[in-house]
């Protein structure tokens, strides 16, 4: 007999529906060690049950063999089930669960002014910031281009202004994987186009950069680096930044800043809806 029969019951797949759900595998204490979505519920525990030696099949056998219980929780629709199971992960984080279920991989822009000087700060706990009064933009993702964006977005202004030490910067706590920068001599009103082209409203300030670095000499005698960076935040204006703007359009969000926990729900929704659009949109 297969182990998964073993375990949950021999009738236990062909008793299943053929509709949306989620699908929760569970230790012997009862935790949650991992949990899946289905479009098709009978379908997709079928392939747990006949998981077979391939290398692509290991990580079924290896729940199949972990598990102690299974849970099925239906739902009306494929959107529905994935969003379930989106807040399932972000609050169990189960185990074999990767995506979706570090906060890490969520970081959010801060932008602000202190004493003339312009403020940036890169973290996924803006909340650990609240008292420096930044405006948020994002949650981006992945973690990895946000940061070098991040990264390239401080090396430029770096050439129009400057960087303050580390001992001079406004207090703050200290977070592992957090950077905060503070740059005197930059034009207020730049904070303005930095705000709206983060938010994915518009990206007049990749034009006033530009005009800004022409007239630094040290920026033009570093053409070639400085043209690397300013094509790396183009390209995360461009697939990054416009894509979150999109999805928070298209569910109706007006929000500019979408929190780590909620940046995954949105972007569920909004395929959910441009997929409705589109069917609704053919021809009969």
């Amino acid at each position: 007999m297969k182990r998964f029969d073993r375990k949950f019951g021999v009738d236990f797949v062909r008793e299943l529906p053929e509709t949306p759900g989620v699908y929760l595998f569970k230790d012997e204490a009862g935790e949650v060690l991992y949990a899946g979505k289905a479009k098709n519920l009978r379908q997709r525990l079928a392939n747990y049950r006949s998981a077979g030696r391939r290398k692509a099949h290991r990580k079924m056998r290896v729940l199949v063999r972990e598990a102690h219980a299974l849970e099925i929780r239906l739902q009306e629709t494929e959107a529905d089930a994935l969003l379930l199971e989106n807040q399932l992960i972000r609050e169990l984080r189960p185990r074999f669960n990767v995506d979706g279920a570090f906060d890490f991989l969520y970081p959010a822009f801060g932008t602000g002014l202190d004493d003339g000087r312009l403020v940036l700060c890169f973290t996924t706990e803006p909340e650990a910031f609240e008292a420096l009064n930044l405006v948020w933009h994002g949650s981006f993702r992945p973690r990895s281009r946000a940061k070098e964006s991040f990264d390239s977005l401080v090396e430029l202004l770096g050439w129009l202004g400057h960087l303050e030490p580390p001992s001079r910067l406004p207090e703050a706590p200290r977070i592992r994987g957090s950077r905060l920068v503070a740059l005197r001599r930059i034009p207020k009103e730049m904070l303005g186009e930095i705000r709206t082209f983060l938010d994915g409203e518009r990206d007049q300030f990749l034009e006033t950069l530009c005009e800004a670095l022409l007239e630094s000499q040290g920026a033009r005698q570093s053409a070639t680096q400085i043209g690397e960076e300013l094509r790396f935040l183009e390209d995360f204006y461009r697939h990054d930044i416009t894509r979150l703007r999109e999805a928070r359009k298209t569910v109706g969000e007006n929000r500019t800043f979408i929190p780590r926990d909620e940046r995954d729900g949105i972007f569920i929704r909004a395929r959910s809806l441009t997929t409705a659009g589109s069917a609704n949109a053919l021809p009969s």
